[in-house]
This record gives C-alpha cells, sequence and structure tokens, in this order.
C-alpha cells in the first residue's frame, strides 16, 4: 500500500473514531477538526506530519525497502 492511502486510511480511521466517541464527550470533535485541518494544510503545502511518522516507521520494519523507495 503506498504512502497516501496509508495517509487517507489513519485519517478516516481517525475521524469516524472521533466522531463516534463525541457521543461520550464533545471534547472528541476536536480531533476530528484537527485532521481536517491537517489535511487541508498538506493540500496547499505538501507538508504531512503523519506522512513522516510513517517513512519513519516503515523505515524501521524495513530498513532496505525504505531506502529505496526515498532515493527513487
Amino acid at each position: 500500500m503506498s504512502i497516501e492511502r496509508k495517509i487517507r486510511a489513519l485519517a478516516g480511521s481517525l475521524v469516524l473514531i472521533s466522531l463516534g466517541l463525541s457521543f461520550l464527550s464533545k471534547w472528541w470533535l476536536l480531533l476530528t477538526a484537527f485532521v481536517g485541518l491537517n489535511l487541508f494544510q498538506s493540500a496547499f503545502s505538501g507538508f504531512c506530519p503523519a506522512e513522516m511518522v510513517l517513512k519513519k516507521l516503515e523505515e524501521k520494519k524495513h530498513p532496505t525497502t525504505a531506502q529505496k523507495e526515498a532515493h527513487s
């Protein structure tokens, strides 16, 4: 799965989970807003913190594969 698809899956999951948890406390809607604002700003700036985290996790999991993808 590509890094973009992983980010979309992560963002969608966080939104759905936080919407579900908002029935317990309305403060969970802040997580939904944070994810939405982060997606919005990354569309214009190209900077995505989740992408950096996922790339680091892939490097730890598969050191040689992550290095090959970074250089291509």
